[in-house]
């Protein structure tokens, strides 16, 4: 992996933004005929919930599916391993980063339903790359042969600043999905992940799938933004105790004890699994200017 200066002579072909610093993968590192999912939102918004939920959805649907956490904190497949898993990072540290010296039982942990789960987890703080991080992570799962046989992967990524490093899934995956809530500051995030997604669709296979609004009660906010750069709306989940539940319980949605409204949430899943294995409509949005998303969301 090359950490691409503004000065390189590599800048240009890269492509990724006027001086930016952006990390460029390996090209041997793929993750081959798996369909991957990149999930993005505001920090707090719900994205391991809704990717944990997501996972098992697809795995209901009979699919082989890995989700790979990308946030230091490394909660995201806390409901379907019940436990904070070790990260490949906190693994590779114990050989002293020697890779051959890993098994795949030492950072691949089966959760619920099926679904393999593993964590990047980060770089110390204030150190190193994310993109690192992630590279090293499929690199690993693709020496051990793990995504010869997986039908999706879903990376869960930390959102709140979209750099070059925590970008990184963006060149790996075939859809991007952005969750928000129908507030200022969610809608504001989602612009610059547009601007990330946009970036790397110029030399990378990515395309944004599509929007979940989460947490919120109605979608008006979403529904001005979206209609404006011409995204669409996948899923809309409310602000709903049994979801608030299901995360005190260290579980995902399919686990809960029934009732009528824990069933239309899983059905909800369900159908959003359907939807993007089916595919996504192939859009290119433009984020907007600042200063026009303070006008179109009513600040003065």
């Amino acid at each position: 992996m090359n950490v691409i200066s503004p000065k390189s002579p590599l800048k240009s072909a890269l492509g990724d933004g006027e001086g930016s610093v952006q990390v460029r993968l390996e090209k041997s590192i793929k993750i081959g005929n798996a369909k991957v999912f990149a999930v993005y939102g505001k920090g707090g918004i719900g994205k391991s919930t809704t990717s944990s939920n997501l996972s098992v959805a697809f795995s209901k649907l009979g699919k082989r599916v890995i989700q790979i956490g990308c946030d230091p904190k490394h909660d995201s497949t806390f409901t379907l391993t019940k436990s904070l898993i070790p990260t490949v990072i906190d693994v590779l540290a114990t050989v002293d980063f020697h890779v051959e010296e890993l098994r795949p039982e030492d950072y691949v942990f089966e959760g619920y339903n099926g679904v393999m789960c593993v964590e990047a987890g980060g770089p110390p703080a204030g150190t190193g790359c994310g993109g690192y991080v992630v590279g090293q992570t499929v690199k690993l799962l693709k020496e051990h042969r793990l995504l010869d046989d997986t039908d999706v992967v879903i990376f869960d990524v930390l959102g709140d600043v979209v750099c070059g490093g925590f970008a990184a899934p963006l060149q790996h995956a075939d859809r991007a999905v952005i969750v928000t809530a129908n507030d200022f500051d969610s809608i504001f995030a989602m612009n610059r992940i547009v601007a990330a997604i946009q970036a790397k669709a110029k030399n990378y296979d990515v395309r944004l799938g599509g929007v979940i609004c989460n947490r919120s009660a109605g979608t008006d906010q979403v529904d001005k933004f979206t209609a404006a750069i011409g995204m669409d709306i996948l899923a809309h989940f409310p602000d709903l105790d049994v979801i608030r539940r299901s995360r005190l319980k260290k579980s995902t949605l399919f686990e809960m004890e029934f009732s009528p409204e824990l069933e239309a949430v899983q059905q909800s899943y369900l159908k959003l699994a359907a939807q993007l294995w089916a595919g996504t409509p192939d859009r290119s949005p433009a984020p907007l200017r600042d200063r026009d998303i303070f006008d179109l969301l009513g600040y003065d």
